[in-house]
């Protein structure tokens, strides 16, 4: 299977659908849910308002649209900056495998929906290296992350990305750093002002993240939980081990993307345990430089034993999820 992905093919994106649809088969048996608490930033309110009510079969499409955009946004940006030997579909087939070993990461989420700002914010990031103008860049960074932080409370942790990763891809200059703090501080302060207008200005403490150091994970299937978890893990360690065969043989800049996306996986892991409101849904966002690295595995070695190998333990994983979920729904339908 993995060699189809291999090939830079229009075709591709159909196959992509295509396994989408099979690897959240258990969709087909139990309607798909819109995970929102009100709580954890703007995208969850209005996901409440207009989302949440929306026919079954409008909610399976739009989720398989989303996952479908990403996973293809996530290939074209690493096939931009040529960061594999060669191009193809194989980090697009990481994203959509990844998205669906996890039970709570196949509903339409705020993490999901963020996961079109994170990739966003890497593209920007990567325009860096070359940029003669670059506080046009920066700024435009910093202020997507102003606006996502407001959307999405525990996408605040990007912002120790962003910082790291000016000093990865630039040369130290005081003046790039106060326009990327000042591009992340002026959507907040567009906020205050439209509060202060309106005579609400004691509510903005509730568009800022709210730390909490000792958070506990929402109500979780712990069996499916731990199997989903581990396997990501193994997935991930697998791309971490092809990545490193190849990234010295690349240029500067490509290094230093990847250094990006290696603070940026092990960065985001951290936010489901500081941010209040966070849960398992949030480790999604991890998925998004996981495919890279996953993607990797499954492109560069030249012989496909350990790419097939990797593929059917992601797809095995997958299947008895589906099953044990489709068993778990008809026992409650039956009761």
């Amino acid at each position: 299977m993995v060699f189809l992905f291999r090939d830079k093919s229009v075709i591709n994106i159909l196959f992509l659908l295509l396994l989408s649809m099979a690897v959240h088969t258990h969709l087909f048996f139990t309607p798909i849910t819109v995970l929102e608490t009100g709580d954890d930033g703007l995208i969850s309110i209005y996901l409440q308002q207009f989302i949440a009510e929306l026919n079954p079969t409008l909610l399976f499409i739009l989720y398989q649209l989303i996952i479908l955009l990403q996973a293809i946004r996530i290939n074209l940006f690493l096939d931009q900056y040529r960061m594999y030997p060669q191009a193809g579909y194989t980090a697009a087939l990481a994203y959509v495998l990844l998205t669906a070993i996890i039970k709570e990461w196949s509903a339409i989420s705020s993490a999901l929906i963020a996961n079109f700002l994170l990739i966003w914010m890497l593209m920007k990031v990567a325009r860096l290296y070359n940029q003669q103008f670059p506080k046009t860049v920066l700024f435009n960074l910093g202020f997507i992350m102003g606006l996502s932080i407001m959307g999405y409370h525990p996408i605040a942790i990007m912002v120790l990305v962003l910082l790291f990763s000016l000093g990865i891809m630039r040369a130290f200059q005081l003046q790039e750093w106060f326009v990327l703090l000042m591009g992340i501080l002026l959507p907040f302060y567009f906020l205050i002002a439209w509060l202060y207008v309106y005579d609400v200005p004691q509510t903005f403490l509730h568009y800022l993240p709210k730390f909490y150091f000792n958070n506990n994970l929402f109500p979780i299937h712990k069996k499916l939980l731990i199997t989903g978890s581990l396997t990501f893990l193994v997935a991930v360690i697998t791309g971490l081990f092809s990545w490193q065969q190849f990234n010295s043989r690349l240029v500067i800049q490509m290094r230093k993307n990847w250094s990006v996306l290696v603070l940026t996986l092990f960065i985001v892991m951290v936010s489901p345990f500081i941010f209040r409101y966070a849960g398992i849904t949030t480790f999604l966002m991890a998925a998004v430089p996981a495919s890279t690295f996953v993607g990797a595995a499954f492109s560069y070695p030249k012989r496909l034993i350990l790419p097939n190998l990797l593929f059917w333990i992601l797809v095995a994983v997958i299947v008895l999820n589906n099953l044990e979920l489709i068993v778990s729904n008809s026992s409650i339908s039956a009761t």
